[in-house]
């Protein structure tokens, strides 16, 4: 009777042991998702806002991720956080004066970011993505319209702008002698491209 037992509880051992077998490689691919690279390098996040004297620029420091929880093209989360104060508009003046307490106030508030919380296809390449967008500290929602070049090729070209009133940040001052808008727009060209993973599904 104890033999019997024995056998029986390897013959169970044995087909809990086949089991988990069989599921680990389904549940190892159901765990991959696309992994991408974004190169400031070959990218850009610029800005432009209309004034009697123009006033557009760069930033020369800044990181961006795009992370996905599955190959869905939908469940992307862009993260993006820039360095303030390498703001570069080819004017010592104007970059002093927007690095100053009146707009960015690097040095209380060293970060401009953007983090989305949800995106929407919205054609075979392009994309609304809505965002937390934070600048001297203040943080609102804000909605970056995207469009994408490579398709199901692994890279490409990420161009996306927004729009955002400098006064809803706190922004209320002006430079002497220039007049400026309050409506400000931020462009970004990331350069993306999957370095593990597999590939996006898009929308038909």
């Amino acid at each position: 009777m104890k033999r019997d037992r024995r056998v029986l509880a390897c013959m169970q051992l044995a087909a809990v042991c086949l089991l988990a077998s069989a599921m680990l490689p389904s549940v190892s691919r159901a765990q991959e998702v696309p992994v991408f690279a974004i190169t400031p390098r070959e990218s850009s996040i610029k800005f432009d806002v209309e004034a009697s004297v123009a006033i557009r620029g760069t930033f020369d420091k800044w990181d961006a991720s795009l992370r996905f929880t599955s190959p869905d093209v939908t469940t992307g989360v862009l993260d993006v956080k820039i360095q303030a104060a390498t703001v570069d508009t080819g004017s010592g003046l104007k970059n002093s004066k927007l690095k100053g307490s009146d707009f960015f106030d690097v040095d209380r508030n060293p970060l401009i970011t953007f983090r989305s919380t949800k995106l929407v296809q919205t054609g075979p390449t392009t994309f609304e993505v809505d965002g937390n967008f934070t600048i001297r500290g203040v943080t609102r929602s804000e909605k970056l319209t995207l469009a994408v070049t490579g398709k199901g090729t692994g890279s490409g070209q990420i161009n996306g702008t927004l729009y955002f009133d400098r006064k809803d940040y706190g922004m209320n001052s002006g430079i002497p002698f220039i007049k400026i808008a309050n409506r400000v727009e931020v462009t970004v060209a990331l350069t993306a491209k999957r370095v593990s993973g597999p590939p996006l599904v898009f929308k038909q």
